[in-house]
């Protein structure tokens, strides 16, 4: 099941960049999250009763954070010619919470930490080595969503939340799409007409890559050993970049697929002690 939720993570990148191919990129994430997080309370209403008031308010910030790494992540899918590569760069707000919360809460990240946080670095260099050293403004855009994701999940990780995790994401989902709204009606035009096209997309990435997946996502959680959860969503970058090269013909040069790959490798060392795990069960 976690499996499945990496590939529609992967056809969301899909399905975002043919969408805002036509249509305004906050808006579309916007429209995409609020209805998506509207969608998960229906599907989970009996898990809103008796809420905790502080709970609901702490989920209402750590999703205002997650507008931040949300709007970083379309504005660099909209500039970006490469979604394999962005979606690995991506993946580096697994390696950056640890980091982040050392210098924030004092935490000591573990030792393969900071192998692994060595490692990327020389997968971001290998990134920026195409004609000379010179990062593209797509990947600037990713790192900077990386970098509001690992905040949001350090919030997550200090504030007690006696919620249920589908809430959590509905939650999330809805004040996300509504700071992106309110973003977009600020400084991007509105399109006078809608294609079916754009509707198609911004459908697919609500219902499927959006509400299926996070429906998925906390259903899966739930039947199986974080350990064993931690190695599987690592894939998501891995079937962005399966998919892109078979949907938009994407074709990495040398040192991207050396890049991803060191990236990809410094993500299995973060996660040293749980793939250790997953390998003996």
């Amino acid at each position: 099941m976690l499996v499945l939720v990496t590939v529609l993570a992967a056809f969301g990148w899909v399905f975002s960049k043919e969408a805002i191919a036509s249509f305004p990129p906050l808006l579309f994430m916007g429209i995409r999250f609020f209805i998506a997080g509207i969608i998960l309370v229906l599907l989970g209403k009996r898990f809103f009763r008796g809420l905790d008031k502080e709970s609901v308010k702490k989920a209402v910030l750590v999703g205002a954070v997650g507008s931040a790494s949300m709007g970083f992540w379309i504005s660099g899918l909209d500039h970006s010619d490469h979604l394999g590569v962005g979606a690995f760069i991506m993946s580096l707000g697994a390696i950056l919470t640890p980091i982040m919360a050392k210098f924030i809460f004092g935490a000591k990240p573990t030792r393969s930490i900071w192998v692994a946080s060595c490692i990327a670095m020389l997968g971001l260099g290998c990134l920026s080595l195409s004609n000379g050293l010179d990062f593209e403004l797509s990947h600037l855009f990713f790192l900077a969503s990386a970098l509001s994701s690992a905040f949001q999940m350090n919030l997550m990780s200090r504030f007690t939340l006696n919620i249920h995790v589908l809430v959590l994401s509905s939650f999330q989902l809805m004040v996300t799409g509504a700071v992106l709204l309110c973003i977009s009606f600020s400084f991007e035009t509105m399109p006078e007409t809608v294609s079916l096209e754009v509707i198609k997309w911004l459908l697919l990435s609500i219902l499927i890559a959006t509400s299926l997946r996070f429906f998925l996502q906390t259903y899966g959680l739930s039947l199986t050993p974080v350990s064993h959860a931690a190695i599987l969503l690592n894939l998501e970058p891995v079937w962005t970049a399966i998919l892109a090269t078979f949907w938009f013909s994407e074709v990495m040069k040398m040192n991207q697929v050396l890049g991803c790959s060191l990236i990809f490798l410094a993500m299995l060392v973060s996660r040293w002690r749980q793939l250790i795990v997953f390998i003996k069960k």
